[in-house]
């Protein structure tokens, strides 16, 4: 959006930014969930390029096929250790995860 247009919107009381302002959520808060949301993405992908399916990865981490679709989907309620798990499940170094991270 053009500045001259937003500057329009502004004076007639719009306001903007993004998911974190709307949800009023600290900058912690906000890195823990892209931080989430990085190592989610990175899982399917390395599950996909190693043609694992999600029942197999499941089956390696002693967990059920429901729980991993709910971590690919980004369900906030699956925690940052068992991303981590399941990243080492498929077999990704430290030194990978770490480049995730970062």
């Amino acid at each position: 959006m053009d500045s001259k247009k937003r500057k329009k919107l502004e004076a007639k009381g719009w306001v903007f930014g993004d998911a974190a302002d709307f949800l009023d959520l600290s900058p912690e808060e906000a890195r823990l969930i892209d931080l989430k949301l990085a190592l989610r993405a990175s899982i399917k992908e390395e599950r996909l390029k190693q043609d694992i399916t999600q029942e197999e990865l499941a089956k390696a981490m002693g967990s059920s096929q429901s729980r991993i679709a709910k971590m690919e989907r980004g369900d906030p309620a699956v925690s940052v250790d068992f991303l981590l798990r399941a990243l080492m499940a498929l077999g990704m170094s430290n030194k990978q995860i770490s480049k995730i991270i970062a």
